[in-house]
């Protein structure tokens, strides 16, 4: 599983059509080349996320962190997207990308801009970040570095903790190559018989079980690790005796991990996801990362019998496999980490004079609540919305999709406890949710056994959606209780992610999400909604009609304005109706975290359209779509990304912001965000990104998610004044 710290990396699916079809819909009126290719697009998503790692101004264990991030990343980038663009060349199947190059020269593209970056990625390590943690008293060393009692110390951990779990395979006549499980560590070793001369090949496979820096030392703040790898390459002779050690390497071998699932030929969805999981266990190779210092005899071997090609080669400085920085970035130093923001509770949601416990319907019949994560508490909010629901007798039922969650979630138990009391719950359960599978069938099948009705979702279709409906009876009538969310119901990620999320009792919105819950248990979604947008079948016409409405609006001489963040901009429809709407003169910018196929700045196409990346310490995850519309702004907010997949084969959701209060604080947002005076990348018509985070004289631009923390905390001390 990809771990939760990574900065989510917004890979489509490998089935996507963004292989598949060139444009949408042709605009003759338009230029040729007006896309950016969007895998090199991700690229530089990931190269922005580098940037942190290499930057002197981050605290050195969060640029550990970034580091560690940006090689999770690219492993699920090689796992998804490199190789779902392999297995259609294979079969025949790939078509020209969103560019028009043909496959084999985005694959060779691909192959020079990732070598590139790893590199540099393992420069950054070595020259940039590593020192800077020693400056700090936090040494990662190598074996030479060790005194004779440091290697004694080792020997009795190595004997007693690593020795016991390894487990060396030879390679011989009678013992065949072993299968190479995806992204393990493993070591190449090459050993020679002492009685008869003949070498010999093993393979040892680096337990992931283990700590990946063994701690040699701590005295007070300083601390000395040493690499598990290089531990155990140091005691190979107790694992080979009588063997002479001639030669070891590290490699690390890339596997497709990419699920594909016949549904209209399947009965059982999660049985044949079952299957399908094992099965990725043993997908083709796709990458092959080794040491600089291996050898050719031991690299030729390797190559034939992983059957993987020179160009699929990473070759490297050690060590491999950076993602081990994630436990490094996890020392208890505060003044190596950012400074602590601590989540306050939404003013709508705040405890009364008395301290009692704040009844959150009461609260949202109020008003809407729209709620801003991690700024302001996911515990206090979502969560203790959905727990008051279950223990409420008011309460009648409660409907919620569930995208990606843990296991150990306080969501699941409030739904567990709401059917144990006898409340009707549907839980709609994307068991497809990427890398998320397995644990998702698993607490499915734990709702189930409770009460809850859990269903799957529609044939063909990912649920992406984040909705919460809760059935209230007050005064012998029925009331709905609506959430709508740009985020997973996770409290583990909704303390790393921003998000954003309405809390209404309007009666449209609980009318439009109960025709929703209805259609998503039951059959294809064709109703038309009043305050949400929905895919697969009306999002993106929506959206282009908004976009429209400006164009005309501004080819009027009226007010116009176009504002969107997204996680990715690569829908080819939406992109041509942003350049019309700029050649009309509409002012448009874009505020977005990842891959962005639209290209700014373009005279007579898009001089109108700026486009900005923020990346830092929280993961941008909000969707925003506002529009100035003559002088009354109009906002929604939800779960969809500009992408094929997001807007035609996923049911997602936006819903219009209602309250005008509302509507200027998300514009307020945006403005800090777009500022010159706000740190951030600016995107250029060459496709080149630029980092802008300080100013003429040096002195740090403005980090908006430090000063956003601040504001949320000032409106709450300005509530309890009053």
């Amino acid at each position: 599983m990809i771990p939760d710290e990574m900065l989510d990396s917004g890979l489509g699916d490998a089935d996507d059509d963004d292989f598949d079809s060139a444009v949408g819909i042709a605009d003759a009126e338009l230029p040729d080349h007006r896309y950016l290719d969007r895998e090199l697009s991700w690229l530089s998503f990931n190269q922005r996320v580098l940037e942190l790692g290499e930057d002197p101004r981050v605290p050195a264990l969060e640029r550990a962190n970034f580091l560690a991030i940006f090689g999770s990343n690219l492993d699920e980038f090689f796992m998804v997207r490199v190789a779902g663009l392999k297995r259609r060349i294979i079969t025949g199947l790939a078509l020209p990308s969103n560019v028009g190059r043909a496959a084999q020269d985005v694959l060779a593209d691909i192959s020079r801009d990732a070598h590139a970056l790893q590199l540099r990625h393992a420069e950054a390590w070595q020259s940039l970040v590593k020192p800077a943690l020693a400056d700090a008293g936090i040494e990662v060393i190598g074996w030479g570095d060790l005194d004779e009692t440091d290697r004694e110390t080792l020997h009795d951990y190595f004997q007693a903790q690593v020795f016991p779990v390894l487990m060396p395979l030879a390679v011989d006549p009678a013992h065949p190559f072993p299968y190479i499980s995806g992204l393990s560590l493993n070591l190449a070793i090459r050993v020679r018989n002492a009685k008869t001369g003949r070498q010999e090949f093993a393979r040892l496979k680096v337990p992931p079980m283990l700590p990946r820096f063994v701690r040699v030392s701590r005295d007070g703040d300083h601390a000395r690790y040493l690499p598990l790898e290089d531990l155990i390459s140091n005691h190979l002779g107790d694992l080979f005796p009588g063997m002479e050690i001639l030669d070891h390497h590290a490699f690390r071998l890339t596997r497709n991990e990419d699920v594909v699932i016949e549904e209209d030929e399947t009965e059982n969805l999660i049985q044949a996801l079952e299957a399908e999981l094992l099965r990725r266990r043993f997908g083709p190779p796709i990458r092959l990362e080794i040491t600089d210092d291996m050898d050719d005899l031991t690299l030729d071997l390797l190559l034939k019998e992983l059957d993987i090609t020179e160009q699929e080669v990473y070759r490297l400085p050690g060590p491999l496999d950076l993602r081990g920085l994630f436990d490094l970035s996890r020392i208890d130093r505060p003044d190596l980490h950012f400074p602590p923001h601590v989540p306050t509770t939404a003013v709508a949601f705040q405890p009364g004079d008395n301290n009692e416990r704040p009844d959150i319907f009461a609260a949202i019949r109020k008003g809407d609540v729209l709620v801003h994560h991690p700024y302001e508490s996911f515990a206090t909010s979502v969560q203790a919305f959905l727990e008051q629901a279950a223990k409420d007798p008011h309460v009648l039922a409660i409907k919620q999709t569930l995208y990606r969650t843990s296991g150990d979630s306080p969501i699941v138990q409030a739904l567990i406890d709401a059917a144990e009391a006898g409340k009707q719950v549907l839980a709609l359960v994307e068991v497809k949710a990427r890398f998320d599978e397995a644990n998702n069938i698993v607490w499915a099948r734990k709702l189930e056994k409770a009460g809850v009705h859990v269903v799957y979702g529609l044939v063909g279709l990912k649920t992406h959606c984040k909705l919460a409906l809760v059935i209230r009876q007050e005064g012998g009538v029925l009331r709905s209780y609506s959430h709508v969310g740009t985020g997973n119901y996770n409290p583990k990620t909704s303390r790393i992610y921003e998000d954003l999320g309405l809390f209404t009792v309007d009666p449209d919105v609980g009318r439009d999400l109960t025709r929703l819950f209805n259609e998503l248990s039951g059959y294809a979604i064709e109703k038309k909604f009043k305050r949400l947008l929905v895919a697969p079948l009306h999002l993106r016409k929506g959206l282009i009609r908004l976009i429209d409405r400006e164009r005309r609006n501004a080819e009027s001489g009226k007010l116009a304005g176009i504002r969107i963040k997204v996680n990715s901009m690569v829908d080819e429809q939406i992109i041509d109706a942003l350049y019309r709407a700029s050649q009309a003169g509409v002012p448009i910018q874009i505020w977005v975290r990842g891959i962005c196929s639209i290209r700014p700045g373009v005279p007579g196409m898009s001089e109108n359209i700026t486009v900005r990346s923020i990346l830092g310490r929280y993961l941008e995850h909000s969707r925003i779509f506002a529009f100035r519309n003559d002088g009354d702004p109009q906002a929604y907010i939800g779960s969809a990304d500009m992408m094929h997949r997001n807007l035609d084969r996923r049911v997602e959701a936006l819903v219009r912001i209602a309250a005008p209060e509302q509507v200027a604080e998300l514009n307020d947002l945006f403005a800090l965000a777009m500022s010159d005076e706000t740190s951030s990348w600016w995107l250029g018509e060459d496709g080149v990104w630029t980092r802008h985070s300080a100013d003429a004289d040096g002195a740090p631009l403005t980090d908006i998610q430090d000063k956003t923390m601040a504001m949320v905390q000032r409106r709450r001390r300005s509530r309890a004044v009053r």
